[in-house]
């Protein structure tokens, strides 16, 4: 009779140890794949900002190599420039006016 309740015992806390083992090797595997699904959203998060920078770029060269632009109609007509008058600069500067005093 004490050796079945002995023997029962020690096999009931083997069990109940056996499972405890297996329940941590479960978090640490379910630990494991939370930080491996972490490094996968961090680095597609990397990506995706990483391709914005890209277009980005890619939109400014266009711009600035205007090889797409037409901008003929901003050019200036030389024969019309003896027609432009000649602005006189305003050379009456004074100090005691407005801004300078108290």
């Amino acid at each position: 009779m004490k050796k079945t309740v002995v023997l029962a015992i020690c096999i009931s806390f083997s069990i109940v140890f056996l499972n405890a083992e297996h329940n941590q090797s479960i978090q640490k595997q379910q630990s494991v794949d939370s930080n491996q699904s972490k490094k996968k959203y961090k680095v597609e998060k990397q990506i995706q900002e990483q391709i914005k920078r890209e277009k980005k770029y890619a939109k400014e060269q266009k711009f600035y190599q205007g090889t797409d632009y037409n901008l003929s109609a901003f050019e200036i007509d030389e024969d019309s420039l003896p027609d432009v008058p000649a602005l006189e600069p305003d050379y009456e500067f004074d100090m005691s006016r407005g801004v300078y005093t108290d």
